[in-house]
C-alpha cells in the first residue's frame, strides 16, 4: 500500500542515488495518520531521537498519538541548534554520498524520561540506506552520560525504527549489533 505512494528520483542528489521522496505521505491525511500510528507501535522507548528534517515530520506527532512517547530529541545540521556551553555534541556520520555532521544537545535528552538509571532512546529516521547515519548517532549517544538532579544516567539506544528500509544495501545486520531494527516499508534501492 505505502510503496505506491513513494516517489522515486533517480540520480538525486548525485548520480547513482535513487532518492525516495516521502513527502507524498503528507498529502493524504489517512495515510499519514496510519503511518504515524505504525511508527508509534514500533517505538517502545519514551524518548525518540530523530534527524532533520523528514524525521521531525513523522516523529513529532508521536507526542500526541503515542501515550508512551514523552520526548523528541532533535538531531540537526551545523548552526541549527542554539546551545549553552558544553551542551552541544557533534557526530560525524557517513552517508551514502559522503560524510556529514549532525548535532544534538544533552539538555534535550535530559528533558526526557529515564527508566531506572538509563535514558532509553528509540532512534527514528525516514530511511535506512547504508546505515552510516544511524550507526554514528547510536554510537555517540550510547557513550553519553546525563547528569540530572545530581544523579548520573546512562544513555542507551533501545531500537532503530525506519519508515523505509533499503534491504539490498545490507545495513540491518550492522545496526542489529547495536539494537533491534524495525521498518515499516522494505524495498530495494533500484526496484
Amino acid at each position: 500500500m505505502y510503496e505506491n505512494i513513494i516517489k522515486h528520483y533517480p540520480d538525486f542528489p548525485i548520480k547513482g542515488i535513487d532518492f525516495l521522496d516521502v513527502m507524498p505521505f503528507l498529502q493524504n491525511k489517512e495515510v499519514f495518520q496510519s503511518l504515524v500510528e505504525e511508527i508509534g507501535n514500533m517505538v517502545t522507548a519514551p524518548n525518540v531521537a530523530t534527524m532533520e528534517a523528514r524525521g521531525f515530520l513523522f516523529a513529532s506527532p508521536l507526542l500526541c498519538c503515542a501515550p508512551h512517547v514523552k520526548n523528541i530529541i532533535p538531531l540537526r545540521k551545523k548552526g541549527k541548534l542554539p546551545f549553552a556551553d558544553g551542551d552541544l555534541h557533534q557526530v560525524t556520520i557517513q552517508k551514502e554520498y559522503g560524510q556529514d555532521l549532525m548535532f544534538y544537545r544533552l539538555s534535550d535528552i535530559a528533558a526526557g524520561v529515564p527508566n531506572g538509571d538509563t535514558f532509553e532512546i528509540s532512534l527514528f529516521d525516514d530511511l535506512l540506506a547504508t546505515g552510516g547515519t544511524a550507526i554514528g548517532i547510536a554510537n555517540a549517544l550510547n557513550q553519553e552520560k546525563i547528569i540530572l538532579n545530581g544523579k548520573e544516567y546512562k544513555v542507551k539506544i533501545k531500537e532503530f525504527v525506519f519508515l523505509i528500509e533499503l534491504t539490498d544495501l545490507g545495513a540491518t545486520p550492522k545496526l542489529e549489533k547495536i539494537a533491534p531494527v524495525r521498518s515499516i516499508i522494505k524495498t530495494q534501492e533500484n526496484h
